[in-house]
Parts: C-alpha cells; sequence; structure tokens
C-alpha cells in the first residue's frame, strides 16, 4: 500500500497553501457534529429561554453560520470558498442531559467544506457555553467529528461508526 502524502507539505515538508486553480468546480457538501453536556436544570434554562443573556440556542445557529463563513480567516491553509447554505440544527437530550448540534454546509466550487462544518459546531457550542456559563460553568463540549462529505474528486464518504 503506498503511502498517501499530505497535500499541504512542499516537497521541502514546508507549509502551503494546496493550488486548487486547475479543480473544477463541483457542488460540495459536508456535515459535521457535536455536543455539550450539562446538568438537566441548565438544559432546562437554556430550552425555556431563560438564560440571563438571551436565546443561546438562535444566538449558537447565528454564530455557528457566522464561523463557516469565517473558516478561512481562521484556519490558516484554508481556501475561501463561496458557500451557498448552511443549516444548524440544535436539538435538546435529556439523556446526556445536553445538546446535540449539526452543520451542513454546502457550496459549488473547487475545494471540500468539511473545515467550515466542523468550525460552525465547534463555534456554535462554545457560544451555548458562553450564553449559559453563568448557570454553570462545568459543561463539557465534545464528540466534534464529520459526519459526512460529498463531492469532489474524493467523491462521497460517510461515517461509519453511527
Amino acid at each position: 500500500m503506498q503511502k498517501k502524502s499530505l497535500s499541504h507539505l512542499d516537497e521541502s515538508g514546508r507549509a502551503r497553501m494546496v493550488d486548487v486553480g486547475d479543480k473544477a468546480d463541483t457542488q460540495r457538501m459536508a456535515v459535521a457534529d457535536g455536543l455539550i453536556k450539562m446538568r438537566a436544570d441548565t438544559l432546562a434554562l437554556i430550552t425555556s429561554g431563560k438564560v440571563k443573556k438571551g436565546d443561546a440556542l438562535t444566538v449558537a445557529k447565528v454564530a455557528a453560520i457566522q464561523a463557516a463563513k469565517k473558516t478561512s480567516d481562521l484556519i490558516p491553509l484554508c481556501h475561501p470558498i463561496p458557500i451557498v447554505g448552511i443549516d444548524v440544527e440544535i436539538e435538546p437530550d435529556v439523556d446526556l442531559p445536553g445538546l446535540r448540534m449539526s452543520v451542513c454546509v454546502r457550496s459549488t466550487g473547487k475545494t471540500g467544506v468539511e473545515m467550515e462544518a466542523l468550525t460552525a459546531v465547534c463555534v456554535g457550542l462554545l457560544t451555548v457555553y458562553d450564553m449559559a456559563k453563568a448557570a454553570e460553568k462545568g459543561m463539557k463540549i465534545g464528540h466534534i467529528r464529520l459526519r459526512e462529505k460529498r463531492g469532489g474528486k474524493s467523491g462521497s464518504w460517510r461515517r461509519k461508526d453511527e
């Protein structure tokens, strides 16, 4: 089996931004998800809209959208890409207890949107923490992962450990 090289490194092992200029524009999509665990009373405070800072769920959705759009400003070797759609879902889970967040990012371009979806989930969950930290500082953010991607030369991929 041939070892795959890292495309963000040049022949000398130095970091570089990959040249995607010759790649064809294709429809691309990525879905990432993650969660934030908290006490049941904190979850009730968030879902009832009684967090002192305001509507944590709406603010977290807006933050996730902003983060996806700003990914190339945050991750040094990411290309700025034309995002055509972002869907953010936040679901309460009383069994955690906590919230589960899923972000789907779509683009038509030369490179994928996996980093945009992952960044959106991270910032969205951090925003929930920021909005509710006065009620609980011990919340835990985790299980952030790419769930699915479509498009581009490598085609479709879906996480098998669901």
